[in-house]
């Protein structure tokens, strides 16, 4: 299987932050991947087609997205985006720039949770562009380097305010969720170690020492989820990971991901993610290329 392209960014070891502004009529990059983390904003474009890992979304005339998962593969796509004044904002500042130490402390609590949940692409809501719009506007054009710093810094603490939608799946991104329970987790490891087999409530429940409704309610409360609807989010991920990573026919995929049946798996794909297992796969056959 082909893979996506790896961009080296032109972040210099001797800087903090790298800022570009674009102007443009269509987007033309390839889908691709970074070790670096990418604040990426984007300005009257609606309808181009953003990939974030196996989140694929329609933006609007408005997109700020946060990519902080080492080599998290994503795009924005001309889609059907006719504007021909596309506006593109793209910092980007490597993963060492804020010290563990640093971000321990309180005072930076909010912008460590925030590059966390980021690892699998963080979508910021309207009101949070609007908030940081005029940051953005006259970040790109700051002579003084010290000053574009300090409004970097104080970008991301206004960003982390606000509750961003997580875009890759965990399965996907391979990136782990938030601190959670002791009894979330124990059930979430188990469903990562043996997803391909049957799952059930029963099951899951004896796992923690509850009962089926009590656990049913439990797991709900803190996933926001049915223990079903989880499961199959952890099956599409890692069959989506397979249709990137190998060359296993969809057939073969969707046994392995867990599924029992073909027709069952494409019709969930599709309702989830826009497209089928065969188009998104199509997405992904990009080669591999040093920029």
């Amino acid at each position: 299987m082909s893979s996506v392209l790896s961009e080296i960014t032109g972040l210099s070891q001797k800087d903090c932050f790298y800022i570009v502004e674009r102007h443009k009529s269509e987007f033309t990059y390839p889908l691709h991947q970074h070790h670096d983390c990418e604040l990426n904003f984007i300005q009257n474009a609606p309808g181009v087609r953003r990939i974030v890992g196996d989140s694929v979304e329609e933006i609007g005339s408005l997109d700020l997205v946060l990519i902080t998962g080492e080599n998290l593969e994503h795009v924005w796509e001309q889609g059907r985006c006719t504007s021909k004044d596309i506006r593109e904002i793209t910092i980007q500042f490597s993963p060492d720039l804020l010290s563990t130490n640093l971000l321990d402390k309180n005072q930076f609590s909010r912008i460590h949770e925030m590059l966390e949940k980021a690892k699998h692409g963080l979508a910021f809501p309207t009101d949070a562009v609007l908030k940081v719009y005029h940051s953005l506007d006259t970040l790109a054009s700051e002579k003084d380097g010290f000053i574009q710093f300090l409004s970097c810094l104080q970008l991301l603490y206004e960003l982390s305010g606000y509750e961003g939608k997580m875009l890759a799946t965990s399965s996907f991104a391979q990136a782990p969720r938030d601190k959670e329970s002791r009894r979330v987790l124990k059930v979430k490891e188990y469903i990562n170690a043996h997803y391909t087999e049957e799952i059930t409530l029963a099951e899951m429940a004896d796992l923690v020492g509850m009962s089926p409704s009590s656990f049913s309610r439990f797991f709900k409360h803190h996933t926001a989820r049915t223990l079903s609807s989880y499961l199959i989010d952890i099956r599409l991920g890692n069959a989506a990971r397979a249709l990137v990573d190998t060359s296993q026919n969809v057939s073969e995929i969707c046994y392995s991901s867990g599924f029992n049946n073909l027709s069952n798996f494409n019709r969930i794909f599709k309702s989830k993610r826009g497209m089928s297992p065969r188009d998104f796969r199509e997405i992904y056959k990009k080669k591999k290329v040093i920029v």
